[in-house]
């Protein structure tokens, strides 16, 4: 029967379109449809939740991300990562810190001098309360030394707002970014992440400029914890298989997405260090319940 995949983001997102590209591909290989279903709210409570109440039986997953762990230590939810096991990791996504084209800001060097001397007043559009981007948006005003006013809100709604002239800058996924920079209406001033990144060229990466952040976001597929080993190894050799496939790798690359392909063992490893890491950064800049 039917798969049931919980996208924790709005349609057209990123991590809308790469989930849907890898549900076809999964259910080619399977036989059975993958059925995206977009379950929004809470950085990713909702639908977190919703598959947290289905039978563990891996008819219901979850497109999975570092969300899992800014979520529960923000406390938008009790259950924490390890609420769940994992399937396979597929994907590492940078940020970007963004401006309107027209901006007086032509660096992230100026952007930086001009909120130094002026705390509070510029507006930063972030995917919302308790997210990955609220996170990385909170993270490098506290690294950068500087005051800004988070304004949160979805992808799509943060780029309508930096357009209208109604926030400053925002913080989204570098996927999203990189088509409204094409597109000559926005212009990136860094990126979040170990190493630039293809599609754009000749932004700096926020280490670059003397400012201590590269973290980035993974994404993979997820199941209840109590999912049976066999059902697992099923998805996680179909999953692997399309994460591994070129017509995935060609997919991602076009949108500035990085293919990191984990198994299952592999993936609970990386949920439970990006725990800890995630936690670190949000009890240092005063974000993380107690």
């Amino acid at each position: 029967k039917a798969i049931d995949m919980t996208i924790l983001f709005g349609a057209g997102s990123a991590a809308d379109i790469i989930a849907r590209k890898l549900g076809d591909l999964v259910s080619k290989d399977l036989g059975q449809p993958v059925v995206a279903s977009n379950r929004l709210g809470g950085g990713g409570a909702v639908g977190y939740q919703h598959v947290l109440g289905q039978k563990p039986d891996g008819y219901s997953i979850v497109w999975n991300s570092s969300s899992v762990n800014v979520t529960h230590h923000q406390g938008n939810m009790p259950q924490g990562y390890d609420a769940f096991r994992g399937v396979a990791n597929l994907t590492q996504e940078a940020t970007a810190i963004a401006v309107k084209a027209d901006a007086k800001w032509k660096t992230i060097d100026e952007f930086i001098a001009y909120a130094k001397e002026r705390p509070g007043e510029l507006k930063v559009a972030n995917s919302g309360v308790g997210s990955f981007n609220h996170l990385i948006a909170a993270a490098f005003e506290n690294a950068a030394g500087i005051k800004v006013k988070h304004i949160p809100m979805d992808a799509k709604q943060s780029q309508t707002a930096l357009l209208g002239g109604q926030v400053d800058a925002m913080v989204n996924m570098a996927f999203d970014i990189i088509q409204q920079e094409k597109a000559g209406n926005i212009k990136t001033l860094a990126v979040v992440s170990d190493k630039k990144l293809a599609q754009l060229p000749n932004v700096p990466t926020l280490k670059e400029k003397g400012i201590n952040l590269d973290m980035m976001m993974w994404r993979g597929i997820a199941v209840p914890k109590n999912t049976p080993d066999d059902v697992v190894k099923i998805l996680e050799a179909s999953f692997m298989k399309a994460g591994n496939s070129q017509e995935f790798k060609d997919f991602a690359t076009q949108y500035g997405v990085i293919v990191d392909v984990k198994g299952a063992a592999d993936f609970d490893k990386l949920m439970a260090q990006s725990d800890k890491d995630i936690a670190a950064i949000m009890e240092k800049i005063g974000i993380k319940k107690q």
